[in-house]
């Protein structure tokens, strides 16, 4: 009667970021870091660029921003 057996297999893993047709959008939003609100996450970073701009229109004294970028990314193992 034989005992459990187990394979062993090192392997090289590499990740990157997702760029599969069925990759979740990049996405960008602003956060001011004077009061915490955040501005609506877009794809595209120019909404959110301005949202901060009329943020600090409305509050003067609101001159800290924070980006914050969802990226999807992905791994694999290398042949």
């Amino acid at each position: 009667m034989s005992g459990p057996r187990a394979i062993v297999r090192h392997v090289q893993w590499t990740l990157a970021p997702n760029h599969e047709p069925d990759a979740e959008p990049q996405t960008y939003a602003m956060l001011c870091v004077v009061c915490g609100e955040t501005s609506a996450t877009a794809e595209d970073w120019g909404a959110p660029q301005g949202w901060a701009l009329s943020h600090s229109g409305r509050n003067p004294s609101h001159r800290s921003y924070r980006e914050l970028i969802t990226r999807p990314w992905r791994t694999w193992m290398d042949p």
